[in-house]
């Protein structure tokens, strides 16, 4: 029995470079939550105001990026799922066992990151919709889409339930939330730019993470239905011969850009209070957001998987399939750097929504450029390398006996 991951000529460049793109896109959406206290403004619901360049850039992050990626990111991890399993019972291993210790895997990184670096951590949400996941493995295609469909439904239902409350009791509401934000605020700038590691993880133990749990059921509502959307995908088979459903890309490209013009048009007259609402903007807004979030994530897969058909778009595009190859050690390195850079260098709290962007490019292209650099030499990421070793309950050779070149059409893990 060949107990070993799935590496090298086994992967597919499309999906690895689909995954750097939704890396970066998922960097700049999380960017000012390193740098401001982004998670106060959501806990109590107000709104982040921005002025000159800043307003500029929030406009087009609400717009296109968004909610955009992170769909982007859980579908490729239902796909991911579909290949690991079919290869792992190809390969006639426990299929269950050995993925349910990658999800404890996955579960432990993001425990670790959410206590111990930022509230924002996804990795566990996706561990635990993840096990869920087994339950549809062998089910028919038409019954995992359903199932997406449905559970978006229900999301978006839930945004336009809070559309719905009546204005007096949202006044209300938005009264209470502003004299708790007023109060609780500058204590939590204080720990953020004064406290010590100790006293800065504790204060965030009693604050971020228990809301965090608390918020599990819900945030892992979109993740799941995208996992299921992979997942049929995987089982169709559209990503292991992307030529042979080269016309259902292209009309599923357009049926997504036409699904999305008018949601995101509606979006930017909400965002820039042309199409006032009172009370309700916010909520209107995040429910145009979480639609667009759907559309614009499908529109995006499509019109890179037909981008990538041509070798030009593939070799300018590579570097981005190696950030993709490294995407689990990349989005933990994200937090790592960031967190010192703000919070140990204490400049949390005093970065333009501009200057955090233009870091965003800066350390991402240093993460091309050194996963690039390393995977010449290496089969994994450093924390992947940890990753699989956990799931097959051995040390996986880590450095390359030689290179090997990677190819379009071929399998990958997740």
């Amino acid at each position: 029995m060949n107990n070993s991951p799935i590496t090298g000529k086994n992967r597919i460049l499309t999906i690895d470079i689909i995954r750097g793109f939704a890396l970066f896109g998922i960097f700049l959406v999380n960017m000012p939550a390193f740098h401001s206290p982004v998670f106060m403004s959501s806990f109590y619901g107000q709104e982040v105001e921005y002025t000159g360049v800043d307003y500029w850039i929030d406009v087009f992050f609400s717009l296109f990026v968004e909610m955009k990626f992170f769909t982007i990111f859980s579908f490729l991890f239902g796909l991911g799922f579909f290949i690991f399993m079919s290869r792992a019972e190809e390969k006639g291993h426990g299929v269950k066992a050995l993925y349910l210790r990658r999800i404890l895997a996955l579960f432990l990184f993001g425990a670790v990151h959410v206590v111990a670096l930022w509230f924002g951590d996804i990795l566990h949400t996706y561990a635990v919709a993840g096990v869920f996941l087994l339950f549809f493995y062998k089910r028919k295609i038409k019954t995992m889409l359903i199932w997406a469909v449905s559970l978006l439904v229900v999301l978006n239902l839930l945004f336009l339930l809070n559309v719905l409350i009546p204005s007096e009791i949202l006044l209300e509401m938005e009264a209470a939330n502003a004299q708790g934000f007023a109060r609780d605020l500058a204590e939590y700038m204080g720990i953020y730019t004064q406290a010590g590691y100790v006293e800065w993880v504790s204060y965030r133990l009693g604050t971020e993470v228990g809301f965090v749990a608390a918020n599990l059921i819900p945030a892992s509502i979109p993740v799941f239905a995208m996992f299921l959307f992979g997942l049929a995908a995987g089982k169709a088979g559209l990503f292991h011969h992307v030529s042979n459903h080269l016309a259902f890309f292209k009309k599923f490209r357009w049926i997504t850009f036409l699904i999305s013009l008018p949601l995101v048009v509606i979006l930017a007259l909400l965002k820039l209070d042309i199409l006032d609402l009172g009370v309700k903007q916010l909520y209107a807004i995040q429910l145009f957001k979480s639609l667009t979030g759907t559309s614009l994530c499908f529109l995006y897969i499509s019109t890179l998987t037909l981008m990538l058909r041509k070798e030009t778009w593939q070799k300018r595009l590579r570097p981005l399939g190696s950030a993709g190859q490294m995407a689990l050690t990349n989005y933990l390195m994200q937090t790592i750097v960031s967190t010192i850079i703000f919070v140990g260098f204490g400049f949390y709290g005093e970065t333009s929504l501009l200057t955090g962007t233009i870091l965003c490019f800066i350390i991402f292209a240093l993460q091309m450029g050194f996963s690039t650099f390393w995977l010449e030499y290496y089969r994994f990421g450093p924390f992947e390398w940890l990753w699989r070793s956990f799931t097959y309950l051995k040390f996986q050779p880590l450095k390359k006996a030689n290179k090997v070149t990677i190819h379009q059409n071929h399998h990958t893990p997740m």
